[in-house]
């Protein structure tokens, strides 16, 4: 029987990097760090290493294992920007109606693709 694979999202590979680096909450590091230490530790341990360590921490240390997640998460959201604001049908519509239409050399609205609309 061939073992499982699992792929992580870069989100997810993120966080367990920020889990397992040397990184601590009490110290709170700048956006900066969180990404360097992020690239360092992938560099050392790989994506797979990470969740393997990650797991390994949850295995043996429970009680401390999840608050440092929800940290390393946080940290690595605020680090990358990965939290994506939706963007509200209103605004987008107002938006779009502030941006001048492309007309041809004849007047006409033009559609996407140059054709006339």
């Amino acid at each position: 029987m061939r073992p499982a694979m699992y792929h992580l999202s870069i989100r997810a590979a993120q966080a367990d990097a920020v889990f397992v680096s040397a990184l601590q909450r009490s110290v709170e590091p700048t956006a900066g760090q969180v990404r360097r230490a992020v690239a360092e530790t992938v560099r050392a341990f790989g994506s797979q290493g990470c969740a393997a360590r990650v797991a390994q921490e949850f295995g043996d240390h429970p009680e401390t294992a999840a608050a440092r997640m929800r940290w390393a998460r946080t940290a690595a959201d605020q680090a990358f920007r990965t939290r994506r604001v939706p963007v509200r049908a209103d605004a987008l519509r107002a938006r779009e109606a502030r941006q001048p239409r492309a007309r041809s050399l004849a007047g006409y609205p033009v559609a996407a693709g140059g054709r006339a609309a």
